[in-house]
């Protein structure tokens, strides 16, 4: 198995500069308001994403010049390149701009394409999740693992939004809601992230996911002892489509997938 770890300086460093900027920033608007732009997918965008995902590029070039970069913001440089880091500098941006701290960074490294180191910083919080390929997920240091549910009707959904929810998923998507006990919304790349330590059960979302928003859940999620794929039940990877499942184990994402790939 290749050994990943010694891309980890280059991950940290990027989300070490990236919390400081957006604390910051949070600080200096805290009893304020500040302006933001509407992208052409009707998505919002701050001066504040593109100096986060500038500020991660810049570390990146220096510290492997070898290596493509896709991001967010300012899109792909040699995406066929073997190793490819995959950014998104706020993913939760309208969080971000209403003042609700569950926004974070997400930071990844693909390796042919496959997701194999990826970073969750939750700034405001000051927590941070670490996956390697091979390795345990750790949160600010410490190993986590995802807890155990067997069955659906017993286990914590999360879900990132509700609106891009796709047409022809919609019938999965009520379902899901009508099988699970209770759901959470809104809480973007953090619910994913509270799954990979236990505290919730499956995570799903439909239309708005792409490679910047799941490549980073990926070692994550697996390295919590989770399962992660599309609604087909086909691993994530830098091509994969806008559709995401993760579960906390084998058999709740078995029975989830049981139900949203009917509606496919």
């Amino acid at each position: 198995m290749e050994d990943y770890t010694e891309f980890i300086d280059v991950a940290q460093k990027a989300a070490d500069i990236s919390r400081i900027t957006l604390n910051l920033h949070r600080e200096n608007y805290l009893y304020g308001h500040f302006d933001f732009e509407t992208k052409e997918d009707a998505s919002p965008v701050t001066e504040i994403d593109r100096k986060v995902e500038q500020q991660i590029r810049e570390v990146i070039q220096e510290m492997c010049p070898t290596h493509g970069i896709l991001g967010e913001e300012y899109g792909t440089d040699s995406k066929d390149r073997e190793f490819v880091w995959v950014i998104d500098p706020i993913d939760g941006t309208k969080q971000f701009i209403a003042g609700i701290p569950v926004y974070g960074t997400l930071i990844a490294l693909c390796h042919h394409g496959v997701p194999v180191l990826g970073v969750i910083d939750i700034p405001a919080v000051k927590e941070r999740w670490l996956g390697i390929k091979g390795q345990q997920t750790t949160l600010n240091g410490r190993k986590v693992s995802t807890r155990a549910c067997k069955k659906l009707s017993e286990a914590l959904m999360s879900s990132s939004n509700t609106e891009p929810v796709l047409p022809e998923h919609r019938l999965g998507y009520e379902k899901m809601i009508e099988t699970t006990k209770w759901r959470v919304y809104g809480s973007a790349c953090y619910a994913y992230a509270c799954l990979a330590s236990g505290k919730l059960d499956v995570s799903i979302d439909s239309g708005g996911m792409r490679e910047v928003d799941y490549c980073a859940l990926v070692p994550i999620i697996e390295g919590a002892g989770g399962v992660i794929t599309d609604w087909a039940g086909d691993p994530l990877t830098i091509h994969s489509g806008t559709t995401v499942i993760a579960a906390g184990d084998a058999d709740l994402h078995a029975q989830t997938l049981a139900i949203l790939s009917q509606y496919l």
